[in-house]
C-alpha cells in the first residue's frame, strides 16, 4: 500500500518502506515507476528477513559503511539492500524473477 506522508520520509529522501507500507514524500511520486519498483524491492527484502531483522541488519551495515566511507551518502548507497534496489530499480520485472536473499550478492 502506497501512502503519501511528507513527515514520515526523512529529508533528502523520496520514499521509505516499512512493511507493508511504502511512504512517499510527495503525491506526484506515485507515478514514478522506478521509485515504486525500488521500494517494492525493499518490501521483498524485509519479508525475507522477517521485517525486524531487516532493520537491525540495515542499521548495523549502515554504521559499518559509515566507518568505511566516512560519508553518510556513500554509506547509505553502499548498504547491500540499497545496492540491490538501485541496481535493479529500472528492471520492472526484477521482483518477479528475483531469487531469495539476492541482496547477499551486493555485500
Amino acid at each position: 500500500m502506497v501512502l503519501v506522508s511528507k513527515y514520515m520520509v526523512p529529508n533528502g529522501y523520496l520514499g521509505l518502506t516499512i512493511y507493508p507500507f511504502i511512504f512517499l514524500k510527495k503525491k506526484q511520486l506515485k507515478d514514478n515507476i522506478y521509485l515504486l519498483n525500488h521500494e517494492t524491492i525493499h518490501l521483498k527484502q524485509q519479508l525475507e528477513l522477517l521485517i525486524i531483522p531487516f532493520f537491525v541488519w540495515y542499521g548495523i551495515e549502515y554504521i559499518f559503511r559509515l566507518f568505511q566511507y566516512r560519508n553518510q551518502f556513500l554509506a547509505y548507497r553502499n548498504i547491500s539492500f540499497e545496492r540491490e534496489a538501485y541496481t535493479n530499480d529500472s528492471d520492472l520485472n526484477y521482483t518477479k524473477n528475483r531469487k531469495f536473499w539476492s541482496f547477499l550478492k551486493y555485500i
